[in-house]
């Protein structure tokens, strides 16, 4: 077989390629034997028909058909292998000549294809971003202490009016048209918080405990969600948040302190971690956005289009073009992203060690609220292996840029991003997880993990 590649644009290319007659003749060989096995001639047995009456019965153009159908994707395999060929989706394939069964000749064909771009990367060290600095105000220590104080609250009934803050229990029935869709008696709920029916808060606001009112409202759920019903609410009885005073006493019940200056200063010393965090999180995207703006990567026009049908389709929004133009947008700079740290994973050789996919299994079970190991099971289970490590190792090519980049903050000052890296509590869950009993999903990222980084899935766009 001789096959030759032809770029057609940075991402997408056409493969020629030319089989010989003897190395489709497998193919033929196999072609009779299966019509033989399927068609019913008078005198022969099913899979005993001679090539001589299949080819009389049934016509040589049939048996060729089904040879090159199947072997079709065995020559394309072979010639995207040999031509070093990294394709993205399915190939459009042409067919420019067939053998002739008696007089034998070349099967040729040509396909074209969407490949993932070269992309060329800049210098990492001449990567320089500012961040906001580090600041941490007496307001923002308050804000946290009266988050703490709320919780020390204790609810008590209150002899008035409701009011926004206040805590009540309700009867709620809604009807369309006369008809009772739904009712509810004794639901708990806090005035202000917007959790349930648009409207509420506003009728409960300056009712008292026996007292009721009617609003119109969508339902917010249930088989008849969005349509406006009547809504009927009574007031059963209210309680406000009773606070503890701020003093030593306090802070003695809250914390381990003794006193409220050192919860000050303690929660002062939090509120400045979460802002370090932060910083380092901003630094990540804007060294990504500097690395995009940095490199050229093209990205085929065909997946964009797919992706921005798929998602228009899935919200019956075809016809919603502005919506359609913001989602291709999006799915534009997905893959821009994904291209570039793929690039980086295969220019910096990037691995992924077992601990580091532990390590990401137990952050993204905490995020679907589930166990580590039952996390990783059901990764497994759905086949999400090659793009956990993929995803991992972008990660880890991300970081590497970082530390090579130069960041500092609004003020001129270098930026330690110490903070991005795991904190103790993250790596001892980490350890806690037993992979055997997760069904194995880490070991098997593990050796999945050299061929899955640089190869992970086009569907995965987010890096």
């Amino acid at each position: 077989m001789k096959s030759a590649v032809e770029t057609l644009n940075p991402t997408r290319v056409k493969l020629t390629v030319e089989v010989p007659y003897d190395e489709l003749k497998p193919s033929l060989d196999a072609a009779y034997k299966t019509i033989a096995g399927q068609v019913n001639i008078p005198g022969f047995r099913r899979g005993h028909v001679p090539q001589r009456i299949i080819d009389q019965r049934v016509g040589p153009g049939a048996v060729l058909e089904e040879a090159v159908n199947n072997a079709l994707p065995r020559f394309y395999g072979q010639a995207v292998e040999e031509n070093q060929v990294r394709p993205l989706g399915q190939p459009t394939v042409d067919i420019t000549d067939v053998p002739d069964p008696a007089k034998g000749g070349d099967l040729k064909f040509t396909a074209e294809v969407d490949v993932r771009p070269e992309v060329e990367l800049p210098d990492y060290d001449s990567l320089a971003v500012t961040v906001d600095d580090v600041e941490v105000s007496d307001d923002d220590v308050d804000e946290r202490l009266a988050t703490l104080q709320q919780r020390f609250g204790t609810l008590v009934g209150a002899d008035r009016a409701a009011k926004t803050g206040d805590f009540v229990a309700i009867d709620l029935a809604a009807d369309i048209d006369g008809d009772e869709i739904d009712s509810v008696k004794g639901v708990s709920y806090e005035i202000g918080s917007a959790t349930m029916i648009e409207g509420l808060d506003d009728a409960l606001t300056g009712l008292s405990a026996g007292e009721s009112a009617d609003f119109d409202a969508p339902l917010a759920g249930g088989d008849r969600a969005g349509e406006v019903s009547h809504i009927h609410v009574t007031l059963a009885s209210v309680k406000e948040r009773e606070l503890p005073d701020l003093d030593d006493d306090f802070a003695q019940l809250a914390s381990e302190f003794d006193t409220l200056a050192e919860l000050r200063e303690d929660l002062r010393t939090q509120a400045e971690q979460t802002r370090r965090m932060e910083q380092g999180i901003q630094a990540r995207d804007k060294v990504l956005e500097a690395l995009l703006e940095a490199s050229n990567v093209p990205v085929p026009e065909s997946l964009i289009e797919a992706e921005v049908h798929s998602h228009l389709e899935s919200e019956d929004r075809l016809e919603d073009h502005e919506h359609g133009a913001e989602v291709g947008e999006n799915a534009r700079k997905g893959l821009q992203t994904q291209f570039l740290l793929d690039a980086i994973v295969e220019k910096e050789k990037v691995s992924v060690g077992q601990p580091e996919l532990v390590e990401y299994l137990v952050m993204n079970a905490a995020q679907y609220g589930m166990e580590p190991n039952e996390f990783a099971k059901a990764v497994e289970e759905a086949g999400q292996v090659p793009a956990m490590v993929g995803e991992v190792a972008r990660r880890k090519a991300l970081a590497l840029v970082l530390e090579k980049a130069t960041v500092t903050d609004a003020s001129g000052r270098p930026v330690d991003l110490e903070a991005l890296r795991p904190q103790p509590q993250d790596v001892a869950a980490a350890e806690a997880v037993d992979p055997e009993s997760a069904g194995g999903a880490a070991d098997e990222a593990v050796e999945a993990a050299d061929e899955a980084a640089g190869e992970a899935e086009v569907e995965d766009h987010d890096a």
